[in-house]
């Protein structure tokens, strides 16, 4: 579907470049549970995102049953994040340019055979240092796989299916966030925290399973002399780079990531040790997650026509516990604060990845979706490195509180384009 600058003002793309369903016709517009092949994706990727909801907390306490080192942990999760972000860009390039259910099923089974290895080496209590070249390994496949994910919804569901696809998903995503920690906690707890990395490692083989039993129709013949694969990508970033609605949210995601992972992941276990305790911060988490499954199951059946405007400033409010964090709020505040930016995050999350199945070209999806994330994660490791940096000069307390309010301006910045202001979701699917 081209682009909406404005009602009844459409940019012109080739036929070609909207949005496609498998079956080659509007597959299971409303309903795409009808389609197997939606059904085939829905339960590997579901598996799968059981399987990461789990990793954090398996790999946190395996690392740490070997290394006992705080220093540890940190190196191998970073040796896994830099690549990810790193190889975002290239996997938009592959999944606009391959079949996109073939890359699902080769990265899937990558990183079940990267993750694989590392539980191997915390079972057998290796050297540390084993486990940074396949962490990374597990990051670049992870990278490749991301913006695979972000293309292949239109190529599943059409119309107003595509805000159904995205609820859907976002719910098992959101139960999974829910459950998957305190399961992953249970393994670690009973037969160690290589054996659940094991269980995430067969969550990605058996997603691999699940993925192979889509069929994509195969892409129309490359021209001779057409694009190479640079080229290609240069065509996703000028689109991107043209397409204000697009960027300036990116943008304003970057800052909005930098301050609140910095601040939330970082601070807010500080805080919270001398404020409500392990477990009140136990309690706020939870909140948020509830709040986000329940926006991801609301959002299955409403629609807003043009919704980036209340996305957009519905997600200010996704800062407000930054600011509660440092003004000392009691848990029934913070969980409350927490509760609202788990349903505002989810509702931002859905609209955003339904305008984009709606306005841009399916033949740039992946890679545009590659800039937009990329762009937008790369400056979560600058938030958490620097976050301690300033908390030590300032004050934990006054850089929450500042974090907050960059945070929340962050997200009415982009409100000044019009072009994403007059942006709307067809429900026609016309």
């Amino acid at each position: 579907m081209p682009e909406t600058d404005a009602p009844g003002n459409r940019d012109t793309e080739p036929p070609e470049s909207a949005a496609t369903p498998a079956s080659g016709t509007r597959l299971a517009a409303e309903r795409p549970l009808r389609s197997p092949a939606f059904r085939w994706f829905f339960v590997g990727r579901s598996i799968s995102m059981a399987g990461n909801a789990m990793a954090p907390v398996a790999l946190a306490f395996g690392v740490l049953e070997v290394t006992d080192s705080a220093a540890w942990l940190s190196l191998v999760t970073t040796a896994s994040m830099v690549p990810m972000i790193a190889t975002m860009i290239l996997g938009g390039g592959i999944a606009d340019r391959y079949r996109r259910d073939t890359v699902l099923r080769l990265t899937s089974l990558g990183a079940g055979l990267s993750q694989a290895g590392v539980a191997i080496l915390l079972l057998t209590h290796q050297n540390p240092a084993l486990l940074l070249p396949l962490a990374a390994l597990n990051g670049i496949f992870q990278g490749l796989t991301t913006p695979a994910l972000r293309g292949i919804v239109p190529n599943l569901a059409a119309g107003r299916g595509f805000q159904q696809a995205s609820s859907l998903l976002a719910s098992v995503r959101n139960t999974t966030r829910i459950l998957g920690p305190t399961v992953a906690g249970l393994l670690t707890a009973t037969v160690g925290g290589g054996w659940a990395i094991a269980a995430d490692a067969a969550s990605f083989l058996l997603a691999a399973a699940f993925f192979a039993r889509i069929s994509l129709p195969d892409l129309p013949p490359r021209a001779k002399g057409g694009p190479t694969m640079l080229g290609e990508l240069r065509q996703g970033w000028d689109y991107f780079s043209s397409k204000p609605w697009i960027w300036t949210v990116t943008l304003a995601f970057a800052v909005f990531n930098a301050a609140n992972m910095g601040v939330w992941q970082i601070l807010g276990p500080v805080i919270a040790n001398d404020t409500i305790g392990a477990e009140g911060w136990g309690l706020v988490l939870s909140a948020r997650g509830v709040g986000a499954l329940l926006a991801s199951v609301v959002m299955v059946k409403l629609t807003v026509r043009r919704p980036m405007v209340p996305a957009l400033s519905s997600m200010a409010l996704a800062a407000v516990p930054l600011i509660l964090l440092g003004t000392g709020a009691n848990t029934l505040w913070l969980a409350a604060a927490a509760f609202v930016s788990g349903v505002v995050a989810e509702f931002f999350t859905v609209v955003w990845e339904t305008v984009h199945y709606t306005h841009v070209p399916e033949r740039l999806l992946s890679r545009v979706g590659a800039y937009d994330e990329c762009l937008s994660f790369a400056s979560i490791p600058i938030g958490q490195l620097s976050v301690p940096v300033l908390a030590a000069a300032f004050g934990t307390a006054a850089v929450a509180v500042t974090g907050g309010g960059l945070a929340a301006m962050a997200m009415l910045v982009p409100l000044l384009v019009p072009s994403l202001r007059r942006i709307e979701v067809n429900r026609d699917g016309d």
